[in-house]
């Protein structure tokens, strides 16, 4: 019986076989392909065309250790799995992030917590030294993982205003304009004639909808009574279903509400199926704004979805820029850790639409009208 056929092993040009080559030394070799200086522009050519020509591709265990760099940045989301693969929030921030990271030749590492070992895992994997930075989003406001990562020691960018503060002050954070864009949603019902503006809320133990219920309050205050009715605000949790629930305590309260301005999209998609059952046009009985623009859905709901735009992508790819931005000050030794880029301008530049309140960029948001409101 014959032995089956095993491949020989095809071996990987090494270092020497490029220096050869280019007819340089194995130091010149390396200060090229690791992005050194001090090479002559003639000599770093040599190098790159032997380079292409033997298909030499760099080691990269051995690279990080000439060059302290891992091509690697973590993305933490502090959710479970199932809220995280359901929600298209996420996934849109997640790809703004990656097409950032992939134009830097970086590799995106996804971690996300469920509980309290999660964090343990996370903050023992990111105070290893596998990656050069992290960026953490979806976080709430008794989430140990702020601290964790700060003892960790590596470059951190979160997504979201950060409702707390660490032992070097405000982290850095991209954000978008919450308030303001739910003053313009309220406002926006308020125009239409609508005196019986209800808030459905999102969780409230994240500063995005803490700041949304703040921009409806902001507006409702501006009413005669001075404040708005409490009765016309429900707590819900950014959910299609949480949405939905919230949507009939409201009804149940107040039967006589004639708009509603939603925390996010999947909150005011729940309230239109609850809208729907109880027999209640929309908007001519009730309007509905969201927030978020997600599409298609805000598209393709019925009907179509007025709400408040906000780029959850170009949030996503600005975290990422920032902190390769930051990783590259902190490798020169010029910034301390846990610190962001130089400058104060640098998130500025970023976008040039973004705020920068301090350590924060925060995004501009755009009423969508459609037919909903």
């Amino acid at each position: 019986m014959r032995s089956p056929v095993v491949p020989e092993a095809v071996s990987r040009p090494t270092l020497e076989a490029v220096a050869t080559r280019a007819g340089v030394s194995r130091a010149t070799v390396s200060r090229v392909v690791n992005g050194g200086y001090g090479v002559r522009e003639s000599l770093a050519e040599r190098v790159r065309r032997a380079v292409a020509e033997l298909g030499y591709v760099p080691n990269q265990a051995a690279r990080s250790l000439v060059t302290k760099r891992h091509d690697a940045v973590a993305v933490v989301i502090a959710e479970p799995e199932a809220r995280v693969f359901t929600d298209p929030f996420f996934a849109l921030q997640l790809r703004g992030i990656s097409k950032e990271l992939t134009a830097h030749d970086n590799q995106l590492v996804l971690l996300l917590t469920e509980g309290r070992d999660d964090h343990t895992r996370v903050a023992r994997y990111l105070a290893g030294g596998h990656v050069d930075g992290a960026l953490v989003f979806s976080l709430h406001l008794d989430d140990p993982l702020p601290g964790l990562i700060h003892d960790a020691g590596v470059p951190t960018v979160f997504g979201g205003r950060p409702g707390w503060r660490d032992r070097t002050g405000t982290p850095l954070y991209v954000d978008t304009d919450n308030r303001g864009g739910a003053r313009t949603a309220v406002r926006h019902l308020a125009g239409l004639g609508r005196t019986r503006i209800a808030h459905i809320t999102g969780a409230l133990d994240q500063t995005s909808a803490v700041d949304r219920l703040d921009g409806y309050r902001d507006v409702m205050a501006e009413t005669a009574d001075g404040g708005g009715d409490p009765s016309l605000v429900v707590e819900s949790d950014f959910t299609p279903a949480g949405g939905e629930r919230a949507m009939r305590e409201l009804l149940d309260r107040r039967p006589d509400v004639d708009a509603v301005f939603a925390a996010n999209d999947l909150t005011a998609l729940g309230a239109l199926r609850v809208l729907r059952e109880r027999g209640l046009r929309v908007p001519e009985d009730v309007a509905v704004v969201g927030f978020d623009d997600m599409l298609p859905l805000a598209e393709q709901s019925d009907p179509p979805l007025t709400t408040v735009r906000q780029d959850i992508e170009q949030m996503g790819r600005l975290m990422a820029r920032l902190l390769l931005r930051g990783a590259t000050v902190l490798r020169d030794g010029s910034a301390a850790a846990g610190a962001g880029p130089k400058g104060a301008s640098g998130p500025g530049d970023a976008d040039p639409a973004a705020r920068t309140p301090g350590p924060g960029v925060i995004l501009p948001t755009t009423l969508i009208r459609r037919a909903s409101a």
